[in-house]
């Protein structure tokens, strides 16, 4: 069985979340991996050293610079003429690629996955989580979104696959790139940090927000995240959004402060391996998935831990 997998890359680097996918596409068989991007010789090579991987096919073209689904998914669909499966992380781009992909060749998705049980079968969280979903598809093609946090990381080397240029399938004409608003963080990625500072509605507004999370997050070499009631509220950027709505996250230690812990939260950081949550409501939702709870007021807690730290 041979699988593709979209790589996720910045037309410099392949991204983390391209290794969980490269883990579960090898439980189905031999992995293809395609970069398809403008001036992106040097994330082709990148991709072709991870471990597991036999070919590399590189579309090098405008018309993929910046990962348009509508100019993306027609060439995804040529190349699976060759391909039994494809495979892409859960992520903005992988979720807006593989539905059209899907639509295209005229077959089920199955989005999310936690598990590969066979070649057709696959486990996938159902209400936020709360119940995992056994599934199996008799497509003959199969199109695949992989939760990241599900799946180990392939090894970035190690591999030895060869590059193959493919034809590009050009612009779809109908749509185009307008422009991009992106927050350049100091801080570790959200989705591949080893601590989180999350900051809920009970922060107050954006400037507590700062005061209070960043320092906190700053002793402790942490990325910051935000509930979603923060994030509308204006505490936060949409980037900082942990839950079934924003990023699924998994880190070492989750630090949730001011977070009640709505279903949809929960849904985005339950995996964490340690959790730690203050809150002064002792019946909050969040104690029953923390691992360490403290109950008390958070204006007071996380300054005084953060000076101790």
């Amino acid at each position: 069985m041979k699988t593709l997998v979209w790589v996720e890359h910045d037309n410099a680097s392949v991204k983390d979340a391209t290794l969980a996918a490269v883990t579960a596409a090898s439980k189905l068989g031999e992995v293809h991996l395609l970069v398809a991007g403008k001036g992106c010789a040097g994330v082709a090579d990148e991709a072709a050293k991870i471990a597991g991987v036999g070919k590399v096919h590189l579309a090098d073209d405008a018309a993929y610079e910046h990962a348009l689904a509508e100019n993306v998914a027609p060439l995804i669909v040529e190349l699976m003429s060759h391909h039994d499966a494809f495979i892409a992380p859960a992520t903005s781009h992988g979720k807006n690629i593989a539905p059209r992909v899907a639509a295209l060749l005229d077959v089920m998705q199955i989005s999310d996955i936690l598990s590969v049980e066979s070649e057709d079968t696959f486990t996938r969280p159902t209400y936020a989580g709360n119940a995992i979903a056994t599934v199996q598809s008799k497509d003959a093609k199969k199109v695949i979104t992989v939760r990241g946090t599900a799946f180990d990381k392939a090894a970035t080397s190690g591999g030895s696959g060869s590059v193959e240029a493919v034809s590009s399938t050009g612009e779809a004409g109908t749509s185009r790139f307008v422009g991009a608003e992106i927050v350049k963080l100091e801080r570790p990625e959200l989705t591949s940090a080893k601590i989180i500072v999350s900051g809920g509605r009970a922060l107050k507004d954006a400037e507590t927000f700062q005061s209070t999370i960043y320092p906190l997050a700053d002793k402790l070499g942490a990325a910051v995240g935000a509930s979603r009631a923060a994030v509308d509220a204006g505490y936060a950027p949409n980037d900082y959004q942990v839950g079934q709505t924003g990023k699924i996250v998994a880190p070492e230690v989750y630090v949730a402060v001011g977070i009640s812990g709505a279903i949809q939260h929960l849904a985005g950081m339950k995996d964490s391996k340690t959790i730690i949550a203050i809150n002064k409501d002792e019946d909050a939702p969040i104690f029953q998935v923390a691992d360490i709870g403290l109950v008390g007021d958070l204006f007071k807690i996380v300054p005084e831990l953060t000076e101790k730290l």
